[in-house]
Formats: C-alpha cells, sequence, structure tokens
C-alpha cells in the first residue's frame, strides 16, 4: 500500500550529511491532511479524497461537500486497494515518512513560454560559418514533398512548460514533524508556493486532530456606559485651578470701594 501527503513547495537551501557532504534539498511544507470522502461500492472504485490548505470562501456546492470539515484549499483523490483504514475526518501529517524514503514528487512545472527547438528539444543548431547566415538556431526541413503535408508530432518551436511533472527517486533527508517540512534531495518541479503531491511505499499513521484554543473574553468592566464612552459627570470632575497668570492679575488689582451715585444737576438754559 502506497502512502502520500500534500503540500507546498517552500524554498531550497542545503544539508549537511553524516559523512560531511553537503546535499541540495527542496524544502516542502506537507499536511497536515485531512481525509474528506472515502469512495468504495457506490462509486464502483475504491479512492481516497484528501483535502490541504485554507481557504476562506467556498462555492455552495463544495461547502456541502466539506459540511462538518474546514474549507480546504487543495482535493486530491488516490486510489487505493483496501479503505477500512480510512473514514472521513481522520488526519495524517507528515510523521507517516521515514528518512531515507525515495520520494516521487508531481507538481506543475514552471512555465517557459514560446521556446525554438534548440531550448525545448536540444537540437544542436546549425554551423555558425561556411555560408549559413542567419540558420544557426534554425528547425531545418520538416519533412519530404512526397506525402505533402507535416506528420503529426514533428518536433518544432512553441509553447514549453506549465506541464504536470513527475521526478522519481528523490531521497529524503530530513523530517521536521514540529514545523510539519520535508527536506527532500534534489530539485523539485514547479515554483515556489507550487501545490506538490508526495508518494511513496508504506502505510499512513493517523494522529488525532488538534483543537484550536479559544481565546479568552475580554472581562467586562464595572464602569458605567457612559465612563466607557470616556463621558464624565459634572459632579466627577475636579475643580478647576486657577492658574497662576490671573491669580496675579487678580492681586495686582486695589480694592475699589463702591460710590453712591449722585444725581446729576440739571443745567440751566
Amino acid at each position: 500500500m502506497a502512502k502520500f501527503i500534500l503540500g507546498t513547495k517552500s524554498h531550497m537551501t542545503q544539508k549537511f550529511l553524516e559523512d560531511g557532504t553537503v546535499a541540495p534539498v527542496t524544502v516542502v511544507k506537507a499536511g497536515p491532511c485531512t481525509v474528506t470522502q472515502v469512495k468504495g461500492d457506490k462509486e464502483g472504485y475504491t479512492a481516497v479524497q484528501v483535502g490541504f490548505g485554507k481557504k476562506r470562501i467556498l462555492s455552495k456546492p463544495l461547502a456541502g461537500h466539506l459540511k462538518g470539515l474546514e474549507n480546504f484549499r487543495y482535493l486530491k483523490e488516490f486510489r487505493v486497494e483496501d479503505t477500512a483504514n480510512f473514514a472521513k475526518g481522520k488526519v495524517f501529517d507528515v510523521s507517516s515518512f521515514a528518512t531515507g524514503e525515495d520520494l516521487a514528487v508531481t507538481a506543475v512545472s514552471k512555465g517557459k513560454g514560446f521556446q525554438g527547438v534548440v531550448k525545448r528539444h536540444n537540437f544542436k543548431g546549425s554551423p555558425a560559418s561556411h555560408g549559413h547566415k542567419d540558420q544557426l538556431r534554425m528547425p531545418g526541413s520538416i519533412g519530404a514533398t512526397e506525402p505533402a503535408r507535416v506528420f503529426k508530432g514533428t518536433r518544432m518551436g512553441g509553447r514549453m512548460g506549465n506541464d504536470t511533472t513527475t521526478v522519481k527517486n528523490l531521497e529524503l533527508i530530513e523530517v521536521d514533524t514540529d514545523k510539519n517540512l520535508l527536506y527532500i534531495k534534489g530539485a523539485v518541479p514547479g515554483a515556489r508556493n507550487a501545490f506538490v503531491v508526495i508518494q511513496a511505499d508504506g502505510e499512513l499513521n493517523f494522529i488525532e486532530k488538534k483543537k484550536e484554543e479559544k481565546k479568552p473574553e475580554a472581562k467586562k468592566s464595572a464602569e458605567s456606559p457612559e465612563q466607557s464612552r470616556g463621558e464624565i459627570k459634572k459632579e466627577d470632575k475636579p475643580e478647576e485651578v486657577k492658574t497662576e497668570a490671573k491669580e496675579e492679575k487678580v492681586a495686582a488689582k486695589p480694592a475699589e470701594e463702591k460710590k453712591e451715585d449722585k444725581p446729576k444737576e440739571e443745567v440751566k438754559k
């Protein structure tokens, strides 16, 4: 029985082996993966569907299919001989893999755009001299004149890359169960953050799903709603303290006595 896991390509680095040699490795962030569906007699074949990654919004049909599970970004189906050990909701991670195993890694290769025959099909090209002007990287003849057509499969220039590619017999150098990382010797197809499918011989070890810790709720204060909004009653406000400048002005003014208002004398014309 084969074991498998889904992940994303992170980056390349190097690792020092026990004998002191340096090995180029590709770091793949794999798992944890969840079983989303088990297929059997109803579908006519035995297979397991696995989910990986997180997605914020799902379509309604997919949300109904993943009811009771997380919103997975990637879903991948694997053919298996026996589905007795599989059940919807079971979780597995990189702990199912061990150092030294040979892996088969599948991913979509980097797109190269439109390329000529020298880069795409490793053509040798024409001589650079002796009458070969502008013919250095040309494809040359593409067939005889008798059929009056071009045969299917003739190697020509065209779109290169962006194909589903599988690289086999890649050695697993190290397994980091704490960070869910796999260090695979050599190059893995695809760009950074590309979706990667990893397969090997063996059996999967299922783990218990970790429960998410709930964030502690903020304690409600006993303050009134007015105080929580920053409003303070006039009674609670402290008495205003007079500034020094005002006090000096008040001290400089002499105490004036109130004078009695005398009646104005009428002016005789």
